[in-house]
């Protein structure tokens, strides 16, 4: 049994770290803290949690956080880059699930997150955790960058063409749309209900801060830079992303064997029949990405349609995931949710 903390706990990714550790067979949450909060139990602000947790909100100074086998950020970017540090000096593992560590060149996450960093040499050795490609290096970590959830969506969709050296990486497109959710649990006017519901819209065309990221790990899988164009969208839901993903094949391959190849071991990532349509219900509240792969009348555009639960697989249940791989649970262990439906 290890011990957990989770910094930040009142934000919708804070809650989904709280619903899954609360029924996991190796964790007890011993810390969750929240400035504004304090003193007050957590089943209170989240009543689907009573009965399952008796913790109460603690400020950050108060929280025994050194006292955890892992801590988890679930807070707004910038904020764990000034407490990772000093709890990994006491031996705690960092799992972040903000950008704090996501982005290797400080200059560009400087220039996408409007801030300096506090520990530069610690974005060196943050080990980026989407277990998929990473899983050996997730491993040995004291400190992990858990992906944004476009870009896990996006990059599990390019993997297996990537490395197949199968298309042309100066042309890719990654068309994907998101429920409100991923906004983050603040008041914002076009997150409100009669803002949101009932519309559909495109925004950062111009640029987006999970760019860089989605970027640097498709030229990781390439081993070379790549040109991508990525436009996000709202859409009129709670949960999920589906990412539709547009590359130009360079070399004859059988697209369906290629994907059911790469994630035959996989057990969160589904690669659906030829001609298969994942669709955002079929991953709620799961921990799983379900991936189709077409090649529209024959011709030499290759379409892979990627969806998943932006809190968990973009989110929360990765960094279980992860957490299961650091400490040699099997990686599955407590994430093996059934989706929701409807």
């Amino acid at each position: 049994m290890i011990k957990a903390g989770i910094v930040g706990g009142t934000g919708y990714t804070g809650v989904e770290l709280l619903r899954l550790l609360a029924q996991h067979p190796e964790v007890a949450v011993t810390a969750i803290t929240s400035r504004k909060e304090a003193g007050m139990k957590v089943w209170e602000m989240f009543p689907s949690l009573r009965g399952r947790l008796d913790l109460a909100f603690s400020t950050p100074d108060e929280a025994p956080l050194k006292d955890c086998d892992v801590v988890f950020f679930a807070t707004p970017n910038g904020v764990a880059m000034q407490q990772t540090r000093e709890l990994l000096d006491a031996g705690v593992k960092v799992i972040d699930l903000a950008a704090d560590f996501r982005i290797q060149d400080i200059g560009v996450w400087s220039k996408w997150y409007g801030m300096e960093h506090a520990c530069p040499d610690l974005v060196a050795e943050a080990v980026y955790g989407l277990p998929e490609i990473n899983r050996g290096q997730v491993k040995g970590a004291r400190l992990i960058a858990n992906p944004g959830c476009y870009p896990t969506a996006v990059q599990l969709g390019f993997l297996p063409l990537i490395e197949a050296g199968a298309i042309d990486t100066n042309f890719l497109v990654a068309d994907c749309k998101s429920g409100v959710s991923g906004a983050g649990r603040k008041a914002e006017v076009h997150t409100l209900f009669p803002e949101s519901s009932d519309n559909f819209k495109a925004y950062a065309v111009p640029g987006h801060r999970h760019q860089p990221e989605i970027r640097q790990g498709l030229a990781r899988m390439a081993g070379h830079d790549v040109n991508l164009t990525f436009v996000p969208h709202l859409t009129p839901l709670i949960r999920g992303i589906h990412a539709t993903l547009y590359a130009r094949l360079t070399k004859e391959v059988d697209l369906q064997a290629l994907y059911e190849n790469r994630y035959a071991n996989e057990y969160f990532v589904d690669v659906l029949p030829a001609k298969g349509h994942p669709e955002t219900r079929s991953v709620r509240a799961s921990n799983l990405c379900r991936i189709a792969v077409h090649r529209p009348q024959g011709g030499d555009t290759v379409v892979v349609l990627s969806v998943i639960d932006n809190l968990v697989k973009g989110a929360a249940g990765q960094a279980v995931q992860n957490m299961n791989i650091l400490f040699g649970f099997a990686e599955n262990l407590g994430l093996t949710q059934i989706p929701v439906s409807p």
